[in-house]
């Protein structure tokens, strides 16, 4: 009896399910489970992208807002590779000398150039941040879609078996049925996570894309006033 208990577990066990289901219903879990891996991977990989994010961030504001002339600053950063604040520094900074080293005449034209190369660095660093997003809300939306579709090929294909064996039993029909609700618990297995993932980082991109976007304003208008500085003196003596 202990024998026939242990067969009849074993034949009920998560991987005994997987390999007696149908070929439809195995590409359709394997699919998912690698979907499932995927998401795993893209959250590991932007949390820590995204705690790197935060810490320059705070590191870029700490050193710009210490009283250190911007054209010391300038020089540390322009030869390194920059991201997030830093990378929106070196861009203006770059168009300012550029125009100035090209004779700059109006103070509009120039505000203009700077907060265009800021912008554009600002669109480039937000797609980084969101980079694989796409990934998660693909896979959160159509996971369970996808894992339903294996459920009712597995249920179509117990049926079938159900009728050729003409026996209603509970022990013929019940692996079927497990076997194809299988595909169903995999595909919520991996929709979870990544429905809960996208959202979290989503937000997070937006925290900090608003961060480096205040810090465009203020940059912005501490240029401003040194363009007024320096071309009104200029303009006069004209």
């Amino acid at each position: 009896m202990e024998q026939v208990g242990l067969a009849a577990t074993a034949d009920v066990s998560l991987w005994s399910l997987f390999m007696q289901a149908g070929l439809v219903v195995k590409l359709v879990m394997v699919g998912l489970i690698a979907a499932s891996i995927w998401t795993w991977a893209i959250v590991v990989d932007k949390t820590l992208a995204f705690n790197k994010a935060r810490r320059q961030l705070d590191s870029f504001e700490q050193v710009f807002w210490s009283g250190q002339s911007l054209e010391e600053l300038y020089r540390t950063l322009s030869d390194r590779q920059t991201s997030g604040m830093s990378a929106m520094f070196v861009a203006a900074m770059r168009e300012w000398k550029k125009s100035f080293e090209r004779g700059a005449r109006s103070p509009i034209g120039l505000q203009m150039r700077i907060d265009r190369a800021m912008d554009v660095t600002l669109a480039r660093e937000s797609e980084a941040l969101e980079a694989r997003l796409g990934s998660l809300a693909t896979i959160g939306s159509a996971g369970p879609f996808i894992g339903l579709f294996g459920t009712v090929v597995g249920i179509m294909t117990s049926f079938q078996a159900i009728a050729g064996s003409k026996s209603t039993n509970l022990a013929v029909v019940a692996p079927g049925i497990a076997e194809a609700l299988l595909a169903t618990a995999i595909g919520l297995l991996a929709a979870i996570p990544a429905v809960i993932a996208y959202n979290k980082f989503t937000a997070d991109a937006g925290k900090i894309t608003a961060r480096m976007e205040g810090f465009a304003d203020e940059f912005s208008a501490i240029l401003s006033r040194q363009i007024d500085e320096k071309l009104q003196p200029r303009q006069a003596a004209q």
